[in-house]
Order: structure tokens, then sequence, then C-alpha cells
């Protein structure tokens, strides 16, 4: 091992959906986009904004011996359309630009989504390990972290020696997984050789049967943890769920085993895992809920002050897979219904939270929702509203995945649309924790209904309040509603499964 490791530091972070608006660069600044020192200012701090496997990894390489942290750049979309092809590739030629200065290099390690794709192709994360490796030779350990959503291609697993996925969904082990990538980093160093063993199954699941606390996602992914821990010779099982709405022809439940010594535990427990799966596959069909009986539950509610409140997932609209955030589906039919004591966190239209800042708390005015979007699915929607609460948006998370993050949603406005609270925000993003309401005027305990732009993510945050039983999926148009068979696909391999059930799959 080197006396004192230089160990490059870069990512690149978006979840591609192709029907959603293109990213740029300036979509990635808004968000996160940090160079240099930066990065291991904001890593340091007490609330980072940076994800949070990166602050584990510096920490872990901290306290496990000297190193040279060489931090170039991570950019991070969170969940968008494709990214624009002509940023990617200047992005690229930054950090290779960056690799070739530092070098020598005794390590590389990248924070990754690993389901982006660029308005020109499909694998941007196995182009950017690609260059990485070209430029550090087949010697230097590439280590990346990825989201549990990643949609794993050949050229990734090809160009790493590890690939180190979430474990849980929500994601509440980024922090671990940053840890495990520093631990991995280290025995790389030691000389310690690595062999993947990579088997793809044509099983493109919707993303609200990709829960980990339960179904059959989190029995596979117990599985496979079960049995590293008994296995000295497994490094690191990796089942990626993956993310349909990228729309690739490397979508499909990917399972990436990592061994020491030899292939063979490897390959021997993959293709157990892989066969555990496809067995398994008919439970990861989906029922929502339709949007009707959902309003008649809401009416219930207020009819019947003994019944429990109920948390309302919107998870068509999932700004975390990049949808919009601003259906209206569920705030009207709930508006004309007459529904009470109801909460919508959170709703992006900047307009709306610009038009509320300008108004001032207490004012009554015509709300317009959706003035100037051209998203198909997002609705106009007007109502007389009171702006009840302003802020800037700024909170710090609470619980599960944004926990101890800070959290910028630009400027916030809480507006009273009859008998609901809307928090309008001016940053798209899904909502993660209570604070989403409660830092904007919304006492929680005191809402019958909470509807949430968020697929799951919020369950991390919500579970002291609201357990699995009293949460309740929508069905209603969206950009990343979990009816598969609802878009016109052209990457997506085919069949799969469920969307052609016929699909068929053999392990030799």
């Amino acid at each position: 091992m080197p006396k004192r490791p230089r160990i490059a530091i870069l990512g690149f972070a978006l979840e591609s959906n192709r029907f959603a608006p293109v990213i740029g660069r300036s979509g990635f600044e808004r968000i996160n986009y940090l160079e240099g020192q930066a990065i291991l200012d904001e890593a340091r701090k007490p609330n980072p904004r940076i994800a949070a496997n990166v602050t584990g990894f510096i920490k872990t390489m901290d306290e496990s011996g000297d190193w040279e942290p060489v931090p170039l750049v991570i950019a991070n979309g969170a969940a968008a359309g494709p990214c624009d092809h002509t940023f990617f590739t200047e992005l690229m030629a930054d950090m290779k630009r960056g690799l070739e200065a530092a070098k020598p290099l005794d390590g590389v390690y990248f924070s990754q989504h690993g389901a982006a794709i660029t308005t020109e192709h499909h694998d941007p994360d196995g182009l950017m390990f690609e260059m990485a490796r070209a430029v550090v030779g087949k010697d230097v350990p590439i280590i990346a972290t990825l989201d549990l959503h990643a949609n794993i291609s050949e050229l990734m697993v090809g160009s790493t020696d590890l690939l180190v996925g979430y474990i849980t969904n929500p994601h509440v082990d980024m922090w671990d997984r940053g840890i495990e990538a520093a631990k991995a980093m280290r025995e790389l160093l030691a000389g310690v050789r690595y062999y993947p063993t990579f088997i793809r199954l044509p099983l493109v699941a919707p993303s609200v049967t990709l829960l980990t606390a339960r179904g059959p996602y989190g029995d596979l992914i117990n599985m496979g943890q079960a049995r590293r821990a008994k296995e000295n010779a497994i490094v690191n099982v990796t089942i990626m769920g993956g993310f349909a709405w990228s729309d690739t022809p490397d979508n499909g439940m990917a399972i990436v085993v990592t061994s020491r010594g030899s292939t063979d535990p490897g390959q021997r427990l993959a293709r157990d895992l892989a066969k555990a799966c496809w067995a398994d596959r008919e439970r990861y069909q989906v029922t929502l809920t339709p949007l009707e009986d959902a309003i008649g539950m809401m009416k219930d509610l207020n009819r019947d002050s003994s019944k429990p409140a109920l948390v309302f997932a919107d998870v068509a609209d999932n700004p975390g897979g990049g949808a919009r955030g601003n259906t209206t589906w569920i705030l009207k039919a709930a508006h004309e219904a007459g529904v009470e004591d109801m909460a919508i966190t959170p709703f992006f239209d900047e307009e709306m939270a610009a038009d509320a800042h300008k108004l001032g708390c207490g004012t009554r005015f015509l709300a317009r929702f959706n003035r100037s979007e051209t998203q198909e699915f997002s609705k106009p929607f007007e109502a007389e509203a009171v702006v009840r609460n302003l802020s800037d948006g700024v909170i710090v998370g609470r619980r599960g995945t944004g926990a101890g993050r800070t959290i910028r949603l630009g400027p916030t406005a809480t507006l009273q649309v009859g008998g609901i609270r809307v928090v309008v925000i001016s940053n798209r993003t899904q909502a993660l924790d209570t604070g989403y309401f409660e830092s904007f005027g919304v006492a929680v305990d005191q809402m019958r209904s909470l509807v949430v732009k968020s697929r799951g993510h919020f369950r991390a945050g919500f579970d002291h309040l609201f357990p699995h039983e009293r949460v309740i999926e929508v069905d209603c148009p969206g950009l990343v509603s979990p009816i598969l068979s609802r878009y016109t696909w052209k990457g997506l391999p085919r069949p799969v499964y469920p969307m052609d059930p016929a699909a068929t799959w053999a392990a030799d």
C-alpha cells in the first residue's frame, strides 16, 4: 500500500427520466455542483448538502490512515430528464484533465447514481468509468457507489474494481455505503484483488415494488446480505432494481456479486440470487388505489375523527423520479369534493411561490397553478387561495434519506386553498420527512390527510407517525406511474416481466 495514497474524488449523479425535460449545466449548478477544495469543505460541514456516501467515504478514509484526497468535481442533478450531451462531454473532459493533472494516483472514488442517460448516449456512467480507467491504468483501484435504482451495464462493471450499491430503499444507508467503499479502497490498496460477477434479468420492476423493508425485493436483498455475512470470500452483494424510465438497453434487475481470490464464490451466489429472483417474479405486480377511492377515504376521515390520519402518496408525480412534482389531479379532486384538514407537500411552482412572496402573508388571491407549465401531465388549476406562510425554503433534513443534510427548496409559500394547505416550492424535489410540512406552518398532528409528492423515500421520514398500513399509494397520471404499460418505450429491452408476462430466463 502506498504510504500516503492519493485518491481522486469525483462524481456524476443523475437519475434520468427519458420523458422529462433535459437537464444541462445550469440545472446541475442549481442543485449541487462542486469543484476542488469545495468538495472537502462541504463534506466536512455539520449539515452538508453533498451526498452522504461522499461524507462517509471521506470520513472513513480520514480515520483509517494517512491519505491525500484529490477532489476534482462532483455534479449532482438529482432526478431529471436526459443530460444535455454537450454538457456531459464538457464535464467528462474536465474530469479527464483533472485526473491526468493529478497523476500519479493510487485510487479513484466515484459518487454516482447510475441511471443517467444523455441526449445522445444511453450509458454515460459507463463512459465516465471507462475514461477514468484509460487515464489511471489497469492497476489503480476504481470504486463507485451507486443508487439501487442504477441501470448496470457491462461497461460499468468492466471498468471498475467495485460497484457498491445501496441496500435500503428508502436510501438510509448512503453513509454506510460510503464507509464500505472506503474500507474496500484500503483493501485494494493493500494488494487484494476483486472479481465481479454480473447477471441481468429480464425483469423491470415497478418502482413501488422495490421497497426493502418488505416485499420481494427486500427478501432478495436480505438473502444476499445473509450469504455475504457467512462467506468471507464475498466482498459485496449489490442488487439493483433499476430505473425503468431511463428506457435503456441496460434496464433490468441486475445482480453484481464481487468476491476475493477468484470468481467462483461470486458466480455461485449471483446464480443463486438470480434463480430466487426469477422464481419470485410474480410478486412484482403492482396495485394502486384509484383516485376516486382515495378521495372517498379523505372524506371519510373528515366524517370520522376516531380513524387515524393517512398519508396519500402521489407516486406517479415523484420528483425523485424526474416528475415535475406539480400535477393537480389530487388537489383538484379533493378541492371539488370539499375535503378539509388536508395538506400537500411539496408542489413545485416557482411562479406561484414568487407571486405569494410579492403579495405577503394574509393576502387572498386567485391562485393559478401551472400557468406556464408545458408538460402534458401538469394540468392548470385555479382556485381562491390565502397566503399562510412564507419562507426562504432552507431546511435541515430530520429523518430518513435527508437526515442531517441541508436542503434548499427555494422561496416557499404555504397556501390555503379551501380546506387544503399546499406547500409551494421553487426548487423541484420530493418530500422526505414531516419537516416538509412543519417547517412551513403545517401542523401534521392537526391534518387528517397528508399528500406527498414522493414514491417511497418519504416513508423513512414519516414512519414514526405513519406505519406502512396507513400509507395509500394513489393511482394518478404522471411521468413516473408504476403502471409501466402506460408508456411508449424505445430503448427498454423486450420482452421483460411484468409488462410481458411470457418473458423467460434460464440460469444456464
